[in-house]
């Protein structure tokens, strides 16, 4: 039984996490607004280039200037969003740090520990890269998958009370495994937002040159970058977590000698982690080769990430292993 102090720790850390999920949500409206947003913005801007072509008899928005992004410049949901995101990412990281305060350890050795670990490095990762490069049109996905993930996390089903460690967890390599493994999926799930995007601006881009008049349709897909470059920054944010996701098999394997005696023992955790490092390690071979960039490697991504989501809930939940990070009775 955890301590009266340890109890008050964790009824606080509930709390607080709750009113993340409360603000991660009125985020993710704010964000879904501000996409609307940039669908009308595109209307608007056809609108003025049909006047400027009317007072210099030339033709609007065509050949190359079809296929720039539309300037988004009514963005205040969007900021807006962020100011909630920034909030909701201060309480998030005040419940795990609560949580971390009356376990008296690292806030990570069971599936709901890990929940709120990893999603709250998922929107600092978010953030992170917003001072780099604008992309808050991937906010929505962002803070719509945090919501859904901490809030499943946090049902009944899968909440449990601070329990003391099982003796394999004893180890520093708990906090530098499950650490870096959630940072690499914090990156990950980036590249997968922008994957998705990439796939649905190759296909408006495809109708713009079977159709030229489609580009002047109103779509949100016309204010974000062009599928190259989304491919690009999807690519170089993959590299980065695939670096991360290395160091975490390497770290597991370690760990696994240290904890039961052997680096390699088939367990379905680490099989998963294996097949996980393959599909990335694909995916980088794939876009470094012309033939396969594009929609092929961007599908790789998603079906790399969907792995991922994949290995954090089936496996941890249905299949039995010797991590058994679930910590569900």
């Amino acid at each position: 039984m955890p301590s009266d102090n340890a109890l008050m720790f964790d009824t606080w850390s509930v709390i607080s996490l709750w009113t993340a999920i409360a603000v991660y949500a009125l985020a993710f409206i704010c964000y879904a607004v501000d996409l609307a947003k940039r669908s009308d913005e595109s209307i608007r801007q056809k609108d003025r280039e049909l006047v400027m072509a009317g007072g210099s008899g030339s033709s609007p928005a065509s050949g190359a200037d079809a296929g720039q992004p539309v300037p988004h410049t009514n963005n205040v949901m969007g900021r807006i969003a962020t100011t909630l995101t920034w909030i909701a990412f201060l309480l998030h990281l005040a419940a795990t740090v609560l949580r971390g305060i009356g376990a008296g350890r690292v806030p990570w050795s069971n599936m709901y520990e890990f929940a709120m670990t990893a999603t709250v490095l998922f929107t600092a990762v978010y953030l992170g890269v917003l001072f780099w490069k604008d992309l808050r049109y991937v906010g929505a996905f962002m803070t719509g998958l945090v919501t859904i993930l901490l809030g499943a996390a946090s049902l009944p089903a899968i909440y449990v009370q601070i329990t003391p460690l099982s003796d394999p967890l004893k180890s520093t390599w708990l906090v530098i495994h499950v650490f870096v493994a959630s940072l690499a999926t914090a990156f990950l799930a980036l590249a997968f937002a922008l994957s998705v995007l990439q796939l649905l601006q190759t296909r408006r881009e495809r109708r713009v040159r079977e159709d030229p008049e489609h580009a002047e349709k109103k779509s949100l897909l016309r204010t974000i970058p062009k599928a190259e470059d989304l491919e690009s920054l999807a690519y170089r944010v993959t590299i980065i977590g695939f670096i991360f996701w290395t160091f975490t098999l390497i770290a597991g394997a370690i760990w696994a000698q240290d904890a039961w005696g052997r680096y390699w023992g088939f367990d379905t955790k680490e099989v998963w982690t294996f097949i996980i490092w393959v599909l990335y390690a694909g995916y980088i071979h794939a876009r470094a080769t012309r033939g396969w960039r594009g929609v092929r490697s961007a599908w790789l991504a998603i079906v790399g990430f969907a792995a991922v989501l994949f290995n954090f809930t089936i496996v941890t939940l249905f299949f039995a292993g010797r991590h058994g990070s679930a910590g569900i009775r």
